[in-house]
C-alpha cells in the first residue's frame, strides 16, 4: 500500500509539467510519450539519444520511446482553423553527431502524390513533410529538409524569412517505410551541416513542421500559420528547447573536385547573307573544384578554382516586347547560398550586385550569351553571433577576345557586405561592391567604352514585423568613377501592410541619369517610380471557391523633371478555388512616352520604320489569367493579354501544359505567341517560342531531361540534353549536350531551319569528399 501511495504522489506531482500535454501510447509500442499539441503554443522540448540511433524508417530506438511527440497539426490551407484531415506526429532527438526527427503520416498508399524520384523537387509537385528550422531565432534565415513518401529529399536555404533556395546542397541522410495507411519516415541530419553557436544561457531554437498532401489539396502545420501567409514562413515558428545543449558542430571542410572533357563545333557565319565562313571545332579538359571550411559553426568560407556551371539548367527564353534589358535569375550554385547578404539589395530594378555579371556576357560577334573563364573565387559568409552577418565575395575572370577590335577584359569582382538584426525581425545593412577591369593588355581600341573601375556604396534598412503584417524597405546607393557621368545614385523606400483581408503598399523609387553599377543590374537611368496598391480578400463559405480577391496596382514612372514617361495600372478581381485552381480578370491602362525612335517587335527589319521618338502613346486591354490545380496529373497554365500597343493592338499568350507520370516524371509544353499588329509603315509580327521539356527520374540515381525552345524572335533553335548519375551523396556524372541552330529560313540568305550555328558535348564528373 505505502508504495502505491507513493507511485500516486509521485504521478501527481509530475501532471503540471505536462499540463498543456496530452499522453497516448506510441503506435506499436507499449510506452506512453507526452504529446504537444499544435494549438497552445507549448514548446517542443529535446532529449538527448542515450543508445545508439539507426536511420532505417522504423521508430523502435529508446529515443524515440522517451521523446516528446508533435501532434494535432492545424489546417493552413484551403482553410486555417480545425484540425488537419490526416494525422501527423514528429518526434525530435539527437546525439554527438547528428539531429534526428521521426515522422509518422498517416495517408493511404494508393493517395500518395510525388512527381519524380528527383532530388530538391519545387513546392506544389509532391506529398512532403517539411522540417523548418531556424537556429538563431531571428525570424529571417533558416533551414528547410523535406521527404516525401517514396524518400525523395529536397533541402532548402531560407532568406527574407520566406525565400527558398534549393540550390543549396548538402549531405544528409533519410529512410522511409510505407504501410497501407501511413508512411513512417526517419531523417539524421548532420549537426555540422547546419549553421549555428552554441551558447551558455539560451538553449533554444525555433521549428516548424508542414505537411502537405496534394490529392485534397491540404496544407497542415504543427504551429499555426494564417493562411495569407506562406506555409514555410520563418515569423511563425515555436520554441525547440534543447534539455542538454547541442552539440559543437565542430569543423567543417568539404572539398569537390570536378573534372570535364568538352568537345564544341562553332559555325562562324556572314551576317547578311548566313554563307558559312569558318567552321571551327574545339576540345577541352578542365580541372576545378570547390572547397567549403566551415570557419565557425556559423561562418562559412567558399572556395573554387576554375569553376564549370555546364550542368546548370539553360534559362528560359521569352519574348523581348520593351526598350530595355531583361532579368534572368542566377541558377549557379556558388552563387546562391546566403544570397540575401548579396543580391537582395536595392529594388529589383537597381540591384548594385548580380551575379550573373561574373562569367557570363553577350558576344557582340555570335550575339549570345556565352560563359567567361573565372579562375578564382572565395566568398566568406554567414554569422557572426546572433546579431551579425557578413559577406565577402572575390571573383577573377580571364581576358576573352571576341575579334581582333573587340576583347572583354579581365576583371575582378569584390562584394562587401554587413547587416546588423534590429527589433525582432528587421536588419540595418551596408553594400560595397567594386569591380575593376584589367585594361593594360587591351589595344585602345578594345579598351573604348570601359572605365578601370567602377564602385558602388549603399545602406539598406529592410523592417519584417514579428506579426509579419508590415514590409518595408529604404535604401541609398552611391556609384563612383573614374568618369564624372557615372557618379551618381538611387534612392528608394516601401512600405506594405499584409493583413487578412486587407493589403495596401506604396513604394517610391530615383535612380539619376547618372548612377552607374557595372556589376548590377541597372536597365535604365534617369527616373522615378511610383508603386501604389491596395488590395482586399474575402472568404467565402463556399465548398470550392477558397478566396476573392480584388484591387488596383500600378507603377508610374516620371522623368526627374517629373514629366511622365511610363503608367501601367490594372484593376484586377483573382479567383482562387479550394484545389488551388486561380483565374485572375485584369482590366489595365498603359502609356509610354518614347524619347527615341523603338520598334517594339525590336526586329528593326529593312522596309519597315520604327515608332517616332519624343510621343507619348497611351492604350489599355484587358489580361485573364488561369492556373490548374497541382493535384491532377493533367495541368497547365495560361496567361492573355489582348488590346491595344501604341498605335496599334496586339494579341499575346503564353503558358504551359504538362502531365505528370508519377513518380517517374514530367512532359511539358511551354509556349509563348505574341502577335502585334501596327498600322504600315510600322513593323507588325508573329512570334512564337515553344518549349517541349521532358524530366524523367529512373531511379533515386539516375535522371535525364531535354528541353527545346524554339524561338522565332531571335531566330534561333537551342536543344539542351542532361543525363545525372548521382553515384554517391551529392557527387554526380553529367552529360551535357547543347545545340543551336536556326528556328526558321530568312528570304533571301542561307539561313533555313535546322542550319546550324553551334553544338557542345560535355562530360562532367563531381565528388563531394567530408574530412
Amino acid at each position: 500500500m505505502k508504495a502505491y501511495l507513493l507511485f500516486l504522489l509521485c504521478h501527481l506531482l509530475a501532471l503540471p509539467a505536462f499540463s498543456q500535454m496530452s499522453v497516448a501510447a506510441f503506435p506499436g509500442e507499449a510506452a506512453e510519450a507526452p504529446k504537444v499539441p499544435g494549438a497552445g503554443g507549448a514548446a517542443l522540448h529535446i532529449r538527448k539519444a542515450a543508445s545508439e540511433m539507426k536511420t532505417d524508417g522504423v521508430l523502435d530506438e529508446a529515443a524515440w520511446r522517451q521523446a516528446l511527440v508533435a501532434v494535432d497539426f492545424l489546417k493552413q490551407f484551403p482553410v486555417d482553423s480545425g484540425l488537419a484531415d490526416t494525422r501527423t506526429e514528429v518526434r525530435m532527438t539527437f546525439d554527438e553527431h547528428n539531429l534526428y526527427v521521426g515522422m509518422t503520416c498517416w495517408q493511404a498508399r494508393e493517395d500518395y502524390t510525388v512527381q519524380s524520384l528527383k532530388r530538391d523537387f519545387p513546392n506544389g509537385v509532391s506529398d512532403a513533410v517539411n522540417i523548418l528550422i531556424d537556429p538563431t531565432k531571428d525570424g529571417l534565415n533558416g533551414f528547410l529538409f523535406s521527404v516525401s513518401p517514396l524518400n525523395v529529399q529536397r533541402e532548402a536555404w531560407i532568406d527574407n524569412g520566406v525565400t527558398l533556395s534549393f540550390e543549396w546542397d548538402n549531405r544528409w541522410i533519410s529512410a522511409v517505410q510505407n504501410y497501407d495507411d501511413r508512411w513512417v519516415a526517419e531523417i539524421a541530419i548532420p549537426f555540422k551541416t547546419l549553421r549555428y553557436t552554441v551558447t551558455t544561457g539560451d538553449n533554444s531554437w525555433h521549428v516548424n513542421f508542414v505537411r502537405t498532401r496534394l490529392k485534397d489539396w491540404e496544407v497542415s502545420t504543427w504551429h499555426p500559420v494564417p493562411r495569407q501567409y506562406a506555409a514555410n514562413n520563418l515569423a511563425f515558428c515555436r520554441p525547440l528547447v534543447w534539455e542538454t545543449p547541442p552539440p559543437k558542430p565542430g569543423a567543417s571542410i568539404s572539398l569537390i573536385p570536378f573534372t570535364t572533357a568538352s568537345r564544341g563545333i562553332d559555325y562562324r557565319r556572314d551576317g547578311a547573307t548566313y554563307e558559312l565562313l569558318d567552321k571551327s571545332t574545339s576540345s577541352k579538359f578542365g580541372l576545378g573544384g570547390d572547397a567549403k571550411i566551415g570557419i565557425t559553426p556559423s561562418l562559412n568560407l567558399d572556395l573554387t578554382i576554375n569553376p564549370d556551371f555546364s550542368q546548370v539548367e539553360v534559362d528560359r527564353q521569352v519574348a523581348n516586347l520593351s526598350r530595355f534589358e531583361l532579368f534572368f535569375p542566377e541558377r549557379r550554385q556558388f552563387f546562391l547560398e546566403n544570397r540575401d547578404l548579396f543580391a537582395m539589395f536595392g529594388f529589383p530594378s537597381t540591384r548594385p550586385f548580380f551575379s550573373r555579371r561574373i562569367g557570363l556576357a553577350r558576344n557582340p560577334v555570335s550575339g549570345f550569351n556565352e560563359t567567361v573563364p573565372i579562375l578564382a573565387g572565395a566568398r566568406l559568409s554567414g554569422k557572426l553571433n546572433d546579431q551579425w552577418r557578413i559577406g565577402v565575395l572575390n571573383m577573377q575572370t580571364d581576358r576573352v577576345n571576341w575579334d581582333s577590335v573587340r576583347a572583354l577584359p579581365a576583371a575582378n569582382f569584390t562584394v562587401a557586405t554587413l547587416q546588423r538584426k534590429v527589433l525582432k525581425r528587421s536588419a540595418i545593412s551596408a553594400i560595397f561592391v567594386d569591380k575593376e577591369n584589367l585594361l593594360g593588355k587591351l589595344s585602345e581600341k578594345q579598351k573604348t567604352g570601359y572605365q578601370s573601375w567602377n564602385r558602388v556604396a549603399g545602406l539598406e534598412f529592410n523592417l519584417y514585423s514579428e506579426d509579419n503584417r508590415w514590409e518595408g524597405e529604404w535604401y541609398y546607393h552611391r556609384s563612383f568613377s573614374p568618369d564624372p557621368k557615372q557618379r551618381g545614385q538611387t534612392l528608394a523606400q516601401f512600405l506594405g501592410y499584409f493583413d487578412r483581408h486587407f493589403n495596401t503598399r506604396l513604394g517610391y523609387m530615383l535612380v539619376d541619369s547618372n548612377y552607374t553599377a557595372d556589376a548590377g543590374f541597372v536597365p535604365r537611368k534617369g527616373y522615378q517610380d511610383f508603386y501604389p496598391g491596395v488590395g482586399f480578400i474575402l472568404y467565402p463559405d463556399s465548398k470550392y471557391v477558397n478566396t476573392v480577391s480584388a484591387g488596383v496596382e500600378g507603377n508610374l514612372s516620371f522623368a526627374l523633371d517629373f514629366q511622365e514617361t511610363d503608367r501601367d495600372v490594372a484593376l484586377y478581381c483573382t479567383v482562387n478555388l479550394k484545389d488551388q485552381t486561380s483565374v485572375n480578370l485584369a482590366l489595365w491602362n498603359a502609356y509610354t512616352y518614347l524619347f527615341e525612335p523603338f520598334d517594339p517587335t525590336n526586329l528593326y527589319r529593312p522596309g519597315t520604320q520604327p515608332l517616332e521618338g519624343q510621343k507619348g502613346y497611351a492604350y489599355s486591354g484587358a489580361r485573364l489569367r488561369f492556373t490548374s490545380s497541382s493535384s491532377y496529373n493533367l495541368q497547365g497554365n495560361f496567361d492573355l493579354n489582348v488590346g491595344q500597343f501604341f498605335n496599334g493592338t496586339r494579341f499575346g499568350i503564353q503558358g504551359e501544359i504538362g502531365y505528370r507520370w508519377q513518380p517517374v516524371g514530367t512532359f511539358a509544353l511551354s509556349y509563348i505567341y505574341n502577335s502585334i499588329r501596327l498600322p504600315e509603315p510600322y513593323a507588325s509580327a508573329n512570334f512564337w517560342i515553344l518549349g517541349p521539356r521532358a524530366e524523367l527520374s529512373f531511379s533515386r540515381k539516375l535522371f535525364a531531361s531535354a528541353f527545346l525552345q524554339w524561338n522565332t524572335q531571335s531566330n534561333n533553335f537551342n536543344v539542351n540534353a542532361r543525363l545525372q548519375w548521382r553515384f554517391a551523396p551529392v557527387s554526380d556524372v553529367f552529360l551535357v549536350y547543347t545545340d543551336n541552330s536556326f528556328a526558321e529560313a530568312v528570304a533571301d540568305t542561307r539561313a533555313r531551319f535546322l542550319l546550324p550555328k553551334n553544338k557542345t558535348l560535355v562530360l562532367k564528373v563531381v565528388y563531394w569528399l567530408n574530412l
